[in-house]
C-alpha cells in the first residue's frame, strides 16, 4: 500500500475459513488445548483463541475452521502455523496442508472530503444503493465487479468490505471514486 491514493486504506478485519482436518473431537480439543472453550449449549464449534497475532478461531467437529481477527496475510499464515501446531502437539491429527483462504476484508478509507449522500443518492444508480438516514447514518452502495459494499458516512468515511483480497478492495474504491467524481 505505499501508492500515495491508497494512503488511509486501512484493513480493519479480515476473515478466513477452510478446512484443516477430517474430523476433531471437541469436548478433546476443548480439554487439551489451552485457550479453547466449548459450550454446545451456546455454539456448536469450540473457540480457540491466540494472543499473538491475535487471532479467535471457531473450529468445528467436521474440520472446518473460521478465522477472524486477523489483520493481514501474514497474520493468517502465522496464526494457522500456531493453530495447527497446537492442535498436533495435543494429538489431533491435522491436514498437511490446511485448505484455508481469506473469504472476507473489512477496510476503512477517509476520502477527505465531506460528502452530501442526499445528491449521491440522486445520482448514483438507484437499485445498488440503501438509505434510510431515520435507520443508519450512512448510504450502502454495492459495486456488482468487484462484488463490494461501501458504507459511505457524509463525513468521507468509507467502510469496504466482501473483497477477497487488497487489490479487490482498491479496484471497488477506484469503481466508487470514479462514480463519486461528477458529484463531489
Amino acid at each position: 500500500m505505499t501508492d500515495k491514493r491508497y494512503e488511509s486504506l486501512k484493513i480493519e478485519n479480515i476473515v478466513a475459513s477452510g478446512v484443516i482436518a477430517d474430523s476433531i473431537d471437541l469436548v478433546e480439543l476443548s480439554n487439551k488445548v489451552k485457550n479453547c472453550e466449548l459450550n454446545k449449549k451456546r455454539f456448536p464449534g469450540a473457540v480457540y483463541r491466540i494472543d499473538e497475532p491475535r487471532i479467535t478461531s471457531l473450529i468445528f467437529s467436521t474440520g472446518k475452521i473460521v478465522l477472524t481477527g486477523l489483520r493481514s496475510n501474514k497474520a493468517l499464515t502465522d496464526g494457522l502455523a500456531i493453530i495447527i501446531k497446537s492442535l498436533n502437539e495435543a494429538g489431533f491429527e491435522t491436514l498437511k496442508v490446511p485448505k484455508v483462504a481469506i473469504t472476507n476484508m473489512v477496510c476503512s478509507y477517509d476520502l477527505g472530503k465531506y460528502i452530501n449522500l442526499n445528491k449521491v443518492v440522486v445520482t448514483l444508480d438507484l437499485e445498488n444503493i440503501e438509505y434510510e438516514p431515520e435507520q443508519f447514518p450512512g448510504l450502502v452502495y454495492r459495486i456488482k465487479d468487484p462484488k463490494i459494499v461501501v458504507l459511505i458516512f457524509s463525513s468521507g468515511k468509507l467502510i469496504l468490505t466482501g473483497g477477497k483480497n487488497l487489490e479487490a478492495v482498491k479496484k471497488g474504491l477506484d469503481v466508487l471514486e470514479q462514480k463519486l467524481e461528477s458529484i463531489l
